[in-house]
């Protein structure tokens, strides 16, 4: 099948959403949209009624026009199937991703899905093969890409302030319980309950994947995952569950090394269980220069030997900044989602549909990055060993990172 990388489709003078799961994440979307002059939300959907009609008072509260209502289990199938819909904004549960993703892209529609896009390598796959051969759009919402520190870095990367780029480090690191004990039947709790590995990669990774311009200048070869006994994760199964009824399997914290074709290396680290400041760990380590985001901003330069000031580094954060937010910054603050980067993440989604130019995140960024579920799962189980991460590309041709 024909590659997708840089796919163009025709310009979509008002792109027509629809949107598939409105819990945690979706209801915030969907009151972000309302502010995207082109775009507008034609269509809700959820198993359950009540999230649809909050979600309808919102659109309403906003001087929008009513959506169509779809409730039940089929519904996304039926919102797919709709005529007037360019769009599937996914926020389901990770286990329904990729299917529906693929549906949509089978019924013609452009398709956005929540972190991960996929939880097995065969899911990837099908979005991968799906996305050729309709030649739709098939996004991840990786909003850690639109971060005003790792743009800023990105463009330093891009600029050959940091030398060459020899080793990162990403991860999540978020202790979740206050989460869980607010949504009593999470699903996330529960899929961690049964599998091994790094179950939520693309947050830490995404960002680190653009700065070494992976399937563009790059690629990932093979990974090494290992985990440590699941203490605290047990004792919510315990205190949940009752004592012994579920045997949690997802170590408190894993580590998963990276190597690339071109001998970078990338640390990914996961722990949802332990107490910790909140940390994506962003790190870039390069022939002539640092940089970390946790647990604040800093630069080291030449010597090694201390930060630079914080003045200094706040001038050259500045001076770095990404033109897209020199352009949205203080709109995308008054907005608000994560600081702005979920704004920043959907105008730029719906700009680029909007001006029939290629998305930020191709279907390729969501394949390798969410693969780390299952391949890190694998080199857990298997003591460690490393696995292959597979070219979802198929060896296509590398693009500079200028032309993206």
């Amino acid at each position: 099948m024909d590659s997708v990388l840089r796919l163009t489709r025709e310009p979509i003078e008002k792109v027509r959403v629809g949107f598939v799961g409105l819990g945690m994440r979706g209801p915030s979307a969907v009151e972000r949209f309302t502010h995207l002059e082109h775009a507008t939300v034609v269509a809700l959907c959820d198993l359950y009624p009540g999230p649809v009609a909050d979600c309808q008072k919102t659109l309403l509260n906003r001087g929008c026009s009513k959506a169509l209502e779809l409730v039940g289990p089929d519904g996304w199938k039926r919102l797919c199937e709709l005529p007037d819909i360019d769009l599937v904004y996914v926020a389901a549960p990770w286990q329904l991703h990729a299917q529906i993703g693929v549906y949509a892209m089978e019924c013609g529609k452009n398709v956005a899905l929540e972190v991960p896009a996929a939880v097995t390598v065969e899911e990837c796959w099908a979005l991968v093969n799906t996305a050729e051969r309709t030649r739709m759009h098939c996004m991840m919402l990786e909003n850690s890409c639109y971060d005003s520190f790792e743009m800023a870095c990105l463009r330093m990367v891009q600029e050959g302030v940091f030398g060459e780029l020899v080793h990162l480090e990403g991860g999540y690191c978020h202790n979740l319980g206050a989460y869980w004990d607010k949504y009593r039947d999470d699903w996330s709790m529960r899929f961690s309950a049964s599998h091994h590995g790094d179950v939520y990669p693309t947050h830490g990774l995404g960002p680190l994947c653009q700065a070494l311009g992976i399937h563009r200048q790059d690629k990932l070869q093979y990974l090494v995952s290992m985990d440590s006994a699941a203490v605290a994760g047990q004792a919510v199964a315990d205190s949940r569950y009752g004592v012994g009824r579920v045997s949690f399997a997802n170590g408190d914290f894993t580590s998963t090394l990276i190597r690339t074709e071109r001998g970078k290396t990338i640390l990914l680290q996961h722990s949802q269980m332990t107490p910790q400041p909140y940390s994506r760990l962003y790190r870039i380590y390069g022939t002539k220069g640092y940089a970390n985001k946790y647990p604040s901003p800093g630069f080291v330069f030449d010597s090694g030997k201390e930060y630079m000031p914080e003045a200094e580094a706040k001038a050259l954060l500045e001076r770095y900044k990404h033109p897209v937010w020199q352009e949205l910054g203080e709109r995308a603050l008054s907005v608000g989602g994560h600081n702005g980067i979920d704004f920043i993440m959907d105008y730029r989604l719906v700009e680029c549909l909007h001006r029939g130019l290629p998305l930020d995140m191709d279907v390729y960024d969501a394949a390798e990055w969410s693969s780390i579920v299952e391949l890190s799962e694998q080199s857990v189980m298997g003591g460690s060993i490393p696995v292959c991460i597979p070219d979802f590309t198929r060896g296509g041709q590398p693009l500079h990172l200028a032309e993206k």
